[in-house]
Parts: C-alpha cells; structure tokens; sequence
C-alpha cells in the first residue's frame, strides 16, 4: 500500500458568505503531523471540516492518499447502545480490522466502559470514545479538530500516546488547536496568518 500523504494548495474557505482564511499551502506526508494554531473563531475548524469534505473549499485544492478520520465535537455514536456497540458499528463501517475496537477502548482507558450506554458517559469519557472511534476506523490520516477539549491531564497523556504511535505506524496527523497538544514534534502554522486583509481591519 501506498505511503498517505495530505495537500492543501492555495485554499480558501468561506462560511456564512465570510471568507475565513486564504492562500492556505502545507504539506504532510506520512509520519508528520502538524497543528493549526489560533484563537477561537479564526476558521481552525471550517478549515479542518473543508479539508473532511464537511464543507466546500472555496478555492485552491486538497489532495491525499489514505482515508480519513474526524474528531470533532459530534459525537456521532449512538447514544442509547453500549460504547463498545456503537464503536463496533462504525468500525464495520469503516472496515477496520478485527479486534480494532477492544485496542482502541484499551488505548483511550474505555475498556471498563465498554458496557455502559453512550449516553451515560462524561464529558470527558465522550471525548476520548470519540478519540477511539478515529483510532479503531484504521484510516491513516487523522484530523483532530480541538482534541483535548474536555480531557483531564491524565486523558491528554493517553491522547499523546495515541498519536504518537499512529505517526510511529506511518499515519499523519492535522489537528486544530488553541491550547498546547502533546505533539511536539508537530509543525506549527498560525491561522493568522491565512486571514484575509479586510478581516484584520
């Protein structure tokens, strides 16, 4: 199989009639990562969901090789099924591998909760099953849109782990954030400077 590698040339993208950010170009092949810096309301996350596919690129192109996998704030599992069942669901979707699941629930400390419905897990217990279902889909390109939002010091260790191992696997890694991710070998890039002129006046 051929390495993942992720493109985007010369982007644009609008929201709302409003152009967020222009001239977006970076590069990540496989085992990179890098991470979209900025304050909130920049157009870290429209960039992120253009880049899914959730919402029009408005000009320029994303190219990649691999499929990919989205954490954002959807929770997108069905609520009133077991963790491990509603995970179970996506992983058959997705095509995963066999035993993906029970790795990912161990990965993100969820293999207690395996039983529990969705609905009855935490906040945080929400973020890092929506972690384990991009872990367990087995898509090499990983986009993190605020990952560590709801996740205790002990949580964002485990999302250090996962990410780091996902790299060591040949993986890439684009995420979106406005605290400090535990990535340090990851590339910086400062939404601000993607922003239109007549946005900063």
């Amino acid at each position: 199989m051929s390495a993942a590698f992720l493109r985007l040339e010369d982007v644009a993208c609008m929201r709302g009639g409003r152009m967020l950010v222009t001239g977006v170009t970076l590069s990540l092949a496989a085992g990179e990562s890098a991470v979209l810096r900025g304050p909130n309301g920049v157009g870290k996350s429209s960039l992120i969901r253009a880049v899914a596919g959730l919402l029009p690129v408005f000009a320029g192109r994303v190219s990649h090789q691999g499929a990919m996998a989205l954490c954002d704030e959807a929770l997108a599992l069905e609520m009133r099924a077991p963790l491990g069942r509603a995970l179970g669901f996506w992983a058959r979707v997705d095509g995963a591998k066999a035993g993906a699941v029970d790795a990912a629930l161990e990965a993100l400390d969820l293999t207690k909760l395996a039983d529990v419905p969705v609905r009855m897990l935490s906040t945080g217990q929400r973020k890092r099953a929506v972690l384990a279902r991009v872990v367990a889909s087995g898509a090499p390109i990983w986009l993190l849109d605020e990952p560590g939002n709801g996740l205790d010091s002990a949580s964002v260790a485990l999302l250090g782990t996962v990410m780091k191992r996902h790299l060591a696997d040949g993986g890439l890694i684009l995420a979106a954030s406005h605290q400090a991710l535990p990535a340090a070998e990851a590339m910086d890039f400062d939404v601000m400077a993607w922003r239109p002129l007549e946005m900063e006046a």
